[in-house]
């Protein structure tokens, strides 16, 4: 029988939280009750975690990264609904991304001579993660410009710049973005919707 708990999918074995909990009996409640249901029958997420902005709180909801596209389809819909049962708290879906190390040469290699190049996907070097999580917390709007203010006491503030389009749905989530992104990557970062002359 297909029942609520197979909307989460935990590594390990591990038992779900008390948000995560009642997310899973949202999405099941959403998929048996709207017209959401044939979207969401595929989908399930991989975790859930509160973050504080400014004395309220936000839900960022991981999900695999394989199934993001699919839930980007559905995603203005079902952040309303979802922030709707949550009583106005922001809702940000999230890939779960994975970032590798980069390789190191051993000491003991059989051919000495031959210079070997190590190898790692860019899509899981620490900057491509950041960038793509940037793009993730700010969907649907599109990120059209970035800059890096480097300050005299060596600390980095990003300043992103977002579609003018977009600025009416989401300019109220900006400060969630922000303490999302701190919370998740430890950056700093002001979102803007700079208004270009052409």
């Amino acid at each position: 029988m297909y029942n609520f708990r197979s909307k989460i999918r935990k590594p390990n074995g591990e038992r779900p939280n008390d948000i995560e909990y009642s997310l899973m009996q949202a999405l099941f409640d959403l998929e048996t009750n709207s017209d959401l249901k044939l979207q969401l029958r595929e989908l399930h997420i991989i975790a859930a975690r509160e973050v504080e902005v400014a004395g309220k709180k936000a839900i960022v909801i991981f999900v695999p990264y394989i199934l993001l596209k699919n839930f980007q389809k559905i995603q203005t819909r079902l952040v309303r609904e979802l922030e709707k049962k949550y009583s106005g708290k922001h809702v940000v879906f999230v890939a779960q991304r994975k970032i590798l190390r980069q390789p190191q040469r051993s000491c003991k290699q059989k051919n000495r001579g031959k210079k070997q190049k190590l190898q790692r996907s860019r899509l899981r070097t620490l900057t491509k993660v950041h960038e793509d999580l940037l793009d993730d917390i700010c969907y649907p709007a599109e990120i059209v410009g970035k800059r890096i203010r480097v300050k005299l006491d060596g600390s980095r503030l990003i300043k992103v710049h977002l579609d003018k389009t977009q600025q009416t749905n989401i300019e109220h989530k900006v400060d969630t973005f922000t303490a999302v992104y701190k919370t998740l990557t430890g950056k700093d970062v002001k979102f803007e919707f700079p208004d270009y002359g052409l």
